[in-house]
């Protein structure tokens, strides 16, 4: 799903449309999404002899792998759908690189990406090593626009993609 939104907004910047003169072309439907929640009850860490809620949880409706985003991307714009996937894996190729290069990554509206460190500590700064270096994380900050864009997200229950597939 990551991906998807990679190259949505990256097209956005750089990939020609497909114009309306365009054998290819077909007029997007305006399709209203939603996310969708179960319910459940938890209770409270802090005071597990409390009462116990109800929270909302995300439910996904399934995953979206990078064959389907490539698909999806050449459906969108002009590239073919071998040369949309050659586009996602040298993505995920090059981010890894730069990443494990030592730069942050930002890709457009969608976000910044950079690694942080899980480490022990040490009492004395000389026997600060990499051994120290337990676990490697990838951290994703998202942009302002794509904030924005998540703000207008509309939330059903998922009990209501039930009733809509009777």
């Amino acid at each position: 799903m990551l991906a998807y939104f990679i190259f949505i907004f990256t097209c956005r910047k750089y990939c020609v449309p497909l114009q309306p003169h365009s054998s290819n072309y077909k007029p997007i439907k305006k399709v209203t999404m939603a996310i969708f929640y179960n319910k459940v009850q938890r209770v409270n860490p802090r005071n597990p002899k409390g009462d116990r809620k109800w929270y909302p949880v995300i439910k996904s409706i399934g995953k979206v792998d990078e064959h389907d985003v490539a698909k999806m991307l050449s459906d969108e714009t002009t590239l073919n759908p071998k040369e949309a996937e050659m586009a996602v894996y040298q993505l995920e190729k090059v981010v890894s690189r730069m990443l494990l290069d030592g730069h942050t990554v930002q890709l457009g509206d969608l976000g910044t990406f950079n690694l942080t460190i899980t480490a022990e500590g040490e009492k004395e700064e000389k026997k600060v090593s990499a051994d120290d270096i337990k676990k490697v994380n990838l951290r994703f900050r998202i942009s302002k626009t794509m904030r924005e864009a998540l703000d207008k997200a509309i939330f059903k229950p998922v009990e209501s993609l039930a009733s809509k597939k009777k």
